[in-house]
């Protein structure tokens, strides 16, 4: 069984190192266990020191993408690059390597497909009241929205069977995090979380500039995530309010004809409660057209996971092919999630 350790990569040269450093290079059960960096554009060192630590493998963006772009690389890459299990980890040594064994062991047991280290954000001593408090409220949301159990939402420190790998597509351009759980919910993956430790903050977060924005950030990746996996829900009660509103609206203008004997004075509340009953109508036409949608999106990423599947066979047969005929394949891979340079150390 092979496990690779992937780290997404901005500017990291100050505690890369540390990061590589404190990864375990044997755990029971493992036979294999190699690092993967994602360098999302750095303009430091990074590279160069990746490449002194003498990691398995690089993976290069010639511009910055963002974490979400950097983190579905690496699972690319590291699906490719034959891992049975991957682990991400932060570049800013946030989490504690020595528990990579605990991490993975579920997915080792067959008892999960991904696993997420929860930080127990109490316990940190470094995080604000007020971070606590929109951590652990963010968590809830995200776990009555994915149906899951995660209690630490936003923690990087995760593990990942090589399925839940090909089966995820990650869209949003901000964090994988809240996306990647309402993912696994939706479609059914087993997602368990275990207590991990935390290293004193070695710099800031640079994931946001500020609490306001990472909020209205993610709530718009937790709104987009949910309309894409319960559309005809989300339409169906902003239309069935609309509804009722243009109903009540009907009601009342035929009470006060019956009463005044008379409409004068009451057309205007005719007119905008037709109205509301017009878009009522139209929000629950988009729900249904949004669910066909959400059907032909779900047809088409189990068709994406069966080809991603096929091209792992094709590629472990390339292999196998290359060592019978003695010819070397190319270190170079290529994505086709995101335009990339793949190395090989």
């Amino acid at each position: 069984m092979k496990l690779i350790v992937q780290i997404p990569c901005l500017n990291e040269e100050k505690t890369l190192a540390q990061t590589v450093k404190d990864i375990p290079r044997t755990i029971d059960g493992i036979d294999k266990i190699e690092i993967l960096v994602i360098d999302d554009g750095s303009t430091d060192q990074t590279v160069k020191i990746a490449e002194e630590l003498n990691v398995d493998y690089i993976v290069r963006f010639r511009h910055n993408k963002g974490l979400a772009k950097a983190f579905t690389a690496g699972l690319d890459a590291s699906v490719q690059y034959g891992a049975d299990i991957i682990v991400n980890t932060d570049a800013d040594n946030q989490y504690k390597g020595e528990d990579i064994p605990n991490l993975i062991k579920p997915i080792m047991e067959g008892k999960a497909e991904i696993v997420v280290g929860d930080r127990q954000v109490d316990s940190i001593p470094h995080f604000s009241f007020i971070k606590k408090i929109l951590q652990k409220f963010g968590s809830w949301v995200v776990r009555q929205i994915s149906e899951t159990s995660v209690t630490d939402t936003t923690s990087g420190f995760r593990a990942y069977s090589k399925d839940a790998a090909l089966m995820l597509n990650i869209v949003s351009p901000f964090t994988y995090t809240l996306e990647s759980i309402i993912q696994a919910g939706k479609k059914h993956m087993t997602i368990v979380h275990v207590p991990i430790r935390t290293n004193k903050p070695l710099r800031k977060s640079r994931l946001f500039k500020s609490i306001p924005s990472y909020i209205r950030r993610s709530v718009v990746t937790i709104v987009r995530m949910y309309a894409m996996f319960q559309p005809l829900r989300i339409f169906f009660c902003f239309g069935a309010i609309f509804l009722l509103v243009g109903s009540l609206g009907i009601f009342r203008f035929l009470y006060l004809y019956v009463v005044s004997s008379g409409a004068a004075g009451h057309i205007q509340s005719l007119i905008l409660s037709g109205v509301s009953l017009m878009m009522g109508f139209m929000l629950l036409m988009i729900g249904l057209v949004a669910d066909i949608i959400s059907f032909n999106r779900r047809l088409i990423e189990d068709v994406l996971y069966r080809v991603r599947k096929m091209e792992l066979v094709f590629s472990s047969e390339s292999v196998k092919i290359s060592a019978v005929t003695g010819k070397k394949g190319d270190s170079r891979l290529t994505t086709s999630r995101s335009e990339s340079e793949h190395f090989q150390h």
